[in-house]
């Protein structure tokens, strides 16, 4: 759930790295072993690589091409706190305010001290102008990685921005 955190320089590492090997590994055919007819469903994708694909689409604001993705891993692993984090960060970017919000739980249920989901359901919670529950969510960061964090940082930020905004600091 840190995607929209990373370093540029990470980014860029999984932009190169991250679809080289996509692309090495992703298809069919290439001579070698495996892929005969005998073969059981050769290219269906893990639940890994379904969130691989799916952040990919995350970076370039394909939302819906996400969430597609996204609801097909959550078929094959229903508990996944990394795919309910993912689906409610891009039901959030689409303005599905609710439906992002039950993702969240749902994430927090399976995982609780889970970073990314503890930090977007914050920043949800400021866009419902619900500052109480944004702070109980830098709280709960503050636990999980001793306020020590990419997550705490970047949600206590835009609380501090909030504020500002709203004329509370």
């Amino acid at each position: 759930g840190r995607l929209a955190l990373l370093p540029a320089t990470a980014i860029l590492a999984l932009a190169l790295f991250g679809t080289s090997a996509m692309a090495a590994g992703g298809g069919g055919g290439g001579g070698g072993g495996g892929g005969g007819p005998g073969s059981e469903k050769p290219d269906v994708p893990s639940v890994a690589d379904m969130i691989d694909d799916a952040e990919d689409h995350i970076e370039k604001w394909e939302y819906d091409a996400a969430i597609r993705v996204l609801e097909d891993a959550l078929d094959k692993d229903s508990d996944n706190p990394d795919v309910l984090n993912y689906l409610g960060y891009s039901h959030r970017k689409l303005g599905e305010l609710d439906v992002a919000l039950d993702y969240y739980l749902a994430a927090l249920d399976e995982e609780p001290d889970h970073l990314g989901a503890n930090e977007y359901l914050g920043e949800l919670y400021l866009e419902m102008d619900d500052l109480a529950k944004a702070e109980e969510r830098l709280a709960a960061l503050a636990d999980a990685c001793d306020a020590d964090c990419e997550e705490f940082d970047m949600l206590d930020a835009a609380i501090a921005e909030y504020k500002e905004a709203n004329g509370l600091s």
